[in-house]
């Protein structure tokens, strides 16, 4: 069965799943959403998503929505396909999910205030607030900065493999790494490059780039 995926390929949630279903091998449907005519505000999308989200996935009778909930259901779903995104034992899901925690609550709202501030409200003839922005790198850079020294411990955030707690910062990194004037903050740090050059050279995030581009 294929699973329909609501949203625009190009948005950083949407990314998230995708590369997920990517990685396992899962048969998807990309149905667009456009978000700059906000289509995700609409009474037929909240009937699907009633925050007005993306991305939400349908799976035959199935709806999920939240990105980060999406790729542990299919990665759950999937376990015996593909790599093991999870982990085995307790303590390996134990660390994939503590890191997968920081992702959503100490690096992407910062990547997102920051691409809103920089990328999206200019593209939309609307100023960005440039200190506001600063600030947002500042603080990236001490996140970054923790992410240097476990990277010095581990090939991946939760271990020796790669997981989703990598895979969750992907469609992040990448949006900083195309912006190009703050690429510098991911490059100049030795360990985190090394990492986002190993993630991002995955196939499936490949495929990824490709299919949106």
């Amino acid at each position: 069965m294929v699973v329909k995926v609501y949203g625009s390929g190009r948005a950083v949630c949407p990314q998230r799943v995708l590369a997920c279903l990517l990685e396992k091998g899962v048969d998807f449907e990309l149905v667009h959403v456009d978000l700059d005519q906000g289509e995700q505000k609409r009474p037929d999308f909240l009937l699907r998503q009633p925050f007005g989200q993306v991305p939400v996935v349908e799976d035959g009778d199935f709806r999920l929505f939240e990105s980060r909930a999406i790729a542990r259901y299919y990665a759950a779903k999937y376990a015996d396909r593909g790599p093991d995104l999870l982990g085995t034992t307790l303590e390996e899901r134990a660390l994939v999910d503590q890191w997968l925690e920081v992702e959503a609550h100490n690096f992407n709202d910062l990547c997102f205030t920051l691409m809103l501030q920089l990328v999206i409200l200019p593209s939309m003839g609307q100023p960005g607030d440039l200190a506001l922005a600063h600030s947002c790198v500042q603080k990236l850079e001490k996140v970054l900065d923790v992410y240097e020294r476990r990277l010095s411990e581990s090939t991946y955030l939760a271990g020796e493999k790669f997981t989703l707690a990598d895979l969750s910062h992907l469609p992040g990194l990448g949006k900083i790494i195309e912006e190009g004037k703050m690429g510098h903050i991911i490059t100049e740090r030795k360990k985190v490059n090394a990492w986002w050059e190993k993630i991002s050279s995955r196939p499936a995030w490949k495929k990824l780039k490709d299919l949106v581009q």
